[in-house]
């Protein structure tokens, strides 16, 4: 093979090699992406207002909470099923319970089942879209406010779906920068001595 021919075949798949290095890296953003703009794989949409149009129809809606391995919270669904109009604005909470000695940040992964319902069940306000922290002994009833879209009694698929289940899982994160600052300065001292023990003896 000549020069100018090797080149002419080198070169083509450099750029393709390349092409499929840099794809490997974006797909991982791209496919959350999608995910999140379709709803596949049974992740939710995010609404900012309620539908205007509530339908006759209604639809139950189960709930689940999970912990991942080696979150020591406490969390689960304050109520596990519930029964609305498609539509309607729904407002449910999840406790969650902190029985450790130390302050523990989680933040909360979610998904719907069947997954031809996630681009139809909309979130308008979640404790999942922020980190949370719970302190030593804490326990909380957090909120989520969500809808079905009216669209998916016209979805081929989705049409189908009478019940909806609503999974979290809280992972456990790393303590916000201050919260961990504060742990670091309340930290007991080595040179600290207890309350009441004598520092020394005074010399006159």
């Amino acid at each position: 093979m000549s020069q100018p021919s090797a080149k002419k075949v080198v070169l083509p798949l450099l750029a393709l090699v390349a092409f499929m290095t840099a794809g490997s890296f974006a797909a991982v953003p791209f496919y959350n992406w999608f995910c999140k703009v379709t709803g596949y794989g049974g992740t939710t949409t995010v609404a900012g207002v309620a539908p205007e149009a509530v339908l006759d129809e209604t639809i139950i809606v189960r709930f689940d909470g999970s912990l991942d391995t080696g979150m020591e919270w406490e969390f689960k669904p304050a109520q596990y099923t519930m029964e609305l109009k498609i539509g309607e604005v729904g407002l449910a909470f999840y406790e969650a319970y902190n029985p450790t000695d130390r302050p523990i940040a989680g933040t909360a992964s979610y998904n719907v089942a069947p997954f031809s319902a996630g681009n139809y069940f909309s979130k308008i306000d979640c404790f999942c879209f922020t980190e949370q922290v719970l302190q030593p002994g804490e326990r909380v009833m957090m909120p989520v406010t969500f809808y079905v879209d009216p669209g998916i009694v016209t979805d081929i698929e989705a049409k189908r779906v009478h019940s909806i289940t609503l999974s979290y899982t809280f992972y456990e994160t790393e303590l916000p920068v201050e919260q961990a600052s504060l742990e670091i300065q309340n930290l007991p001292r080595e040179h600290d001595a207890p309350a009441g023990e004598n520092q020394g003896t005074q010399v006159n």
